[in-house]
């Protein structure tokens, strides 16, 4: 069961997906229309945006748990500060993730701090920050300057959310930039076997801290398009949010031990875990309840995609 496992897990997240989307269309037939399946997708995209940059961290072996925060905090810069900003607010409050994530890559890399316990670290800070900026409040966007600003963000395109162009564009950036660009291939190497990548004279701490800065620049996106589709900004927005993200990573078949695994993986797990999600509201399943069932499907998932190899002992 193990060789066919690995022989096709390209394969076995779509299979699952599947599975999944015809369980509910049986159990609920209007799933299944195309209006709704779009609605699904742009749902989707803000999990997966926030999950995209985190990818990378796990492809090499590490992890970023500070996502959710940075997320909050970017909504909070955002709604405070595009009503003095206008469109640079948008600039401005990416960059709150980008800084976050070159924090919590530096501080692992260069202080030798195991990447959960750097990241841990990030969400205190990131979080006071969030509400520093709001004043411990839930901050509303004015309509007209979403409508002016965001537009990007809300409303359709050709018939389609604009939530997924914003999804495809950075779905087909990640991909490329992880599969065509030496950046790519190192991330890759590292996870894999970094030793090796240390040996050929790589500076591994340099690809190590960028990827850990667009991981923060990913959670800063997810923030924003969060905020723009909810309408305001708010220090505890993006709760609820770590457990999904990292799940739907590992769903996707990116390994936790490194090496393996793609952003276009985590959107497909991204949609297998709002399929989930969505079969569950369906079922009256509470949102609390939710969550156990998201840290079983991870730590079945990481069972599955673990290579054993790599860890002699489990600690």
């Amino acid at each position: 069961m193990s060789d066919l496992l690995k022989r096709y897990d390209a394969l076995l997240p779509l299979i699952v997906l599947a599975g999944l989307v015809l369980a509910v269309g049986l159990y609920d037939p209007s799933f299944l229309s195309a209006s709704n399946f779009l609605e699904v997708t742009a749902d989707t995209v803000t999990l997966f945006l926030m999950a995209s940059g985190v990818t990378l961290v796990i492809m090499m072996g590490g992890i970023d748990l500070s996502v959710q925060a940075v997320a909050s905090m970017t909504s909070c810069i955002l709604a405070v500060y595009l009503p003095h900003l206008g469109f640079f607010a948008i600039p401005a409050a990416v960059l709150g993730g980008v800084i976050a994530g070159f924090l919590g890559g530096y501080v692992s890399t260069k202080l030798r701090i195991p990447s959960f316990i750097a990241t841990l670290a990030v969400i205190g800070v990131v979080l006071s920050a969030g509400y520093w900026f709001s004043e411990t409040r839930s901050v509303n966007i004015p309509g007209e300057l979403s409508q002016k600003y965001l537009f990007w963000a809300v409303g359709d395109s050709f018939g389609v959310p604009n939530e997924i162009w914003v999804g495809v564009v950075f779905l087909v950036l990640l991909s490329l930039l992880l599969g065509l660009t030496p950046f790519g291939r190192l991330v890759r190497g590292i996870g894999a076997q970094e030793r090796a990548v240390i040996a050929s004279g790589i500076d591994v701490d340099r690809i190590k801290i960028a990827a850990y800065t667009l991981s923060g620049t990913m959670a800063g996106v997810a923030g924003v398009v969060m905020a723009a589709r909810l309408g305001s900004g708010s220090p505890t927005l993006a709760n609820e949010f770590l457990l999904p993200a990292i799940a739907c990573i590992v769903v996707g078949g990116t390994a936790i031990t490194g090496g393996v695994g793609s952003v276009w993986r985590t959107f497909v797990g991204a949609l297998i875990v709002q399929v989930v999600r969505i079969g569950m509201t369906f079922m009256g399943v509470s949102v609390f309840a939710q969550q156990i069932v998201f840290g079983v499907i991870l730590v079945a998932a990481v069972a599955v995609t673990m290579d054993r190899t790599k860890v002699l002992v489990i600690k």
